[in-house]
């Protein structure tokens, strides 16, 4: 559902700009504010997890989510529409810190990586037909409903919350909760996030954007120094001695930000550059997902199986960084078939390392600090989408403005090259594991 909600909405923000009689930089924000509250939040909710229970944290965050699609769907205009997402941001921020936790602890390690594998297969697949229901809905029964539609799935999950999903072990009730780590993490990522995600607006020598930095290395930086020194951390930092965990941590940062750069690109490099219609890049774009989502729950059932469970991790990069290459190479009129075939690689590559990686990160945390790891593995997929989207813009605006002659797919294309180092980089540090 989660999934499904943010791709049904970028697929509608012309459609709400529209009807909201709008402007573009502000309709944005009904994208920018969800990314933003979801990232801060979800290390302090997977510590909340461990404290209180995961089921609770994951009941609660389905029932802010369905309030905030409802206010969301209600919103007669764009402040009311940006803050009712800012609320289904902190229910969404909740499911994702939870759902990860839950899984790890209800199912024994041999199955570990095919219940993770199949929840990023749910992941994809929400991804990949998000576009196209979103725009029957909207056409159907106008852009409420996509909100709307939230409210009977999310009443189905709750009640099946609280029915299946087994009450954990509180170990850690005792411990109290880190407010002025959550405080000075939350400051620290929210500031760095918004650098990233308007510098190419902004620019990336602007004050505003120079002083967003320094106020994320300043609370960053500050809270390292209360994690060394609280008994109680939010953020134990003792796990990143645990090579299995900071590897599978570093590397999830380097797949989503390889990922997200093509799915941020490609878009332009079919509409503007090719000159096709967005139905026919959507369309083409889904094979992407739909790859993901069928080599996910395989690749997580073999790595249970096997010795070395990073192995295929290891693999599924590898294969990445070669449909990117493959994108690399794109001439400037490529067919249908030659954009396919790199994104079907792509899509295979990283539903093969997603499902395994999340194993191994998952199963390297302690039992009584899976919160806690399932939120690092969280923030690391939204800090990947943001660094992958700004990295992109980065270098696709730099090459054409410094390569004299350059054109819309030279800059693309360099970006691609960009993102096979950074998928190479990738290969190494997930293969440093075994």
């Amino acid at each position: 559902m989660s999934a499904l909600d943010a791709s049904i909405v970028n697929a509608i923000l012309p459609i709400i700009q529209q009807k909201l009689h709008t402007q573009l930089d502000a309709v944005q924000w009904v994208v920018t504010v969800y990314l933003l509250i979801v990232s801060g939040l979800l290390l302090t909710f997977g510590r909340l997890g461990d404290i209180w229970g995961h089921r609770p944290v994951c009941v609660w965050g389905f029932a802010l989510f369905v309030s905030g699609s409802v206010l969301c769907g209600l919103a007669p205009g764009i402040t009311m529409l940006i803050a009712a997402r800012g609320c289904q941001a902190i229910g969404a921020a909740m499911i994702f810190a939870s759902s990860p936790a839950i899984l790890t602890k209800t199912f024994p390690a041999t199955q570990r990586g095919q219940a993770l594998g199949l929840q990023a297969t749910m992941t994809y697949l929400g991804l990949a037909f998000g576009p196209s229901l979103g725009g029957w809905l909207t056409d159907a029964f106008g852009w409420q409903s996509v909100f709307f539609v939230n409210v009977p799935v999310g009443a189905v999950a709750i009640a099946a919350c609280r029915r299946f999903v087994p009450v954990d072990a509180r170990h850690a009730m005792r411990e109290p909760f880190d407010w002025a780590g959550a405080l000075t993490f939350m400051v620290g990522l929210l500031a760095l996030l918004l650098a990233l995600n308007q510098a190419h607006q902004w620019g990336w020598h602007s004050w505003p954007i120079i002083g967003l930095f320094v106020v994320s290395m300043a609370f960053l930086a500050a809270f390292v120094q209360i994690q060394r020194r609280s008994l109680y951390p939010m953020l134990d930092l003792t796990l990143f001695r645990r090579l299995l965990f900071s590897m599978s941590l570093l590397s999830a940062l380097l797949n989503y930000t390889c990922t997200a750069m093509i799915t941020f690109l490609m878009p332009f490099y079919l509409i503007r550059h090719l000159g096709w219609s967005p139905s026919k890049a959507g369309t083409l774009l889904t094979v992407q997902p739909l790859m993901m989502a069928i080599a996910a729950p395989t690749s997580g059932t073999i790595s249970d199986r096997l010795r070395h469970p990073s192995l295929p991790a290891t693999l599924g990069m590898a294969v990445m960084t070669v449909g990117v290459g493959w994108l690399g190479c794109l001439k400037p009129d490529s067919g249908w078939l030659a954009i396919a075939v790199g994104l079907a690689v792509v899509g295979l590559g990283t539903g093969a390392f997603i499902s395994p990686n999340n194993s191994a990160l998952m199963g390297s945390a302690p039992r009584h600090r899976q919160g806690i790891a399932a939120g690092m593995m969280a923030t690391a997929r939204n800090l990947g989408m943001v660094l992958g989207v700004g990295l992109a813009g980065a270098v696709a605006t730099t090459v054409l403005a410094y390569r004299p002659g350059a054109t819309l797919h030279d800059a693309i294309v360099m970006s691609f090259w960009v993102a096979v180092g950074l998928a190479t980089v990738g290969i190494f540090t997930s293969a440093a594991r075994s």
